[in-house]
């Protein structure tokens, strides 16, 4: 099998795992305030999160960019909980405030804080110099967009499903998965406090 394949299937795999809980809540509540009918938007955005988290990566193997592990999961858990939360805004009062723009800045920012709590299982299995590194990185980095897609689509299918047959507003859905996302998060965020 191809260097290609081989790290292509580890960022297939590196989203689509159980273990990987975090990235798949963050593509939830990311996706929650949209619709099918949005599909550029969001692959825009999931592509923005997959730049931001291959820099992140890139910076590490080059040993540009290098911070614990613990201070990375914190972050990483409270980029989740900042999209939850932006969701509710979102959907209130304050909805106008809210620039589409910011949410592509923002988005790039978390695909970096993800992208670093990634590096140091990337670090640990690529040998070689920073060039060595770069055809591995890429490789995972389309595995990466390949599996935000399917979680994507999963969650509008969810979404669409939910809307026609529990008869939920767009509202009403993007206020529960970001509140379910919310309770899964808070605690886990408490108890990997830093300090």
């Amino acid at each position: 099998m191809s260097d290609f394949w081989i790290y292509f299937q580890i960022g297939l795999q590196h989203v689509l795992s159980f273990n990987a809980y975090d990235h798949i809540l963050f593509l939830v509540v990311l996706t929650a305030p949209y619709l099918l009918k949005d599909w550029k938007r969001i692959l825009i955005l999931v592509s923005i999160f997959t730049i931001g988290h291959t820099l992140a990566l890139l910076f590490s193997v080059s040993g540009i960019v290098v911070l614990q592990a613990r201070t990375i999961e914190f972050l990483i858990l409270l980029s989740i909980l900042i999209t939850a939360f932006s969701n509710l805004i979102s959907i209130g009062v304050f909805s106008k405030s809210i620039k589409p723009n910011s949410i592509l800045i923002v988005t790039a920012l978390f695909g970096i804080i993800h992208g670093l709590g990634f590096s140091n299982y990337f670090n640990a299995i690529l040998t070689g110099n920073v060039m060595d590194k770069l055809l591995p990185t890429m490789s995972f980095a389309f595995g990466i967009e390949a599996a935000q897609i399917v979680i994507v689509l999963s969650a509008l299918t969810t979404s669409i499903l939910s809307q026609h047959f529990l008869k939920l507003s767009k509202r009403d859905w993007v206020l529960i998965t970001s509140s379910l996302v919310i309770g899964v998060i808070l605690p886990i965020l408490f108890k990997n406090k830093i300090g």
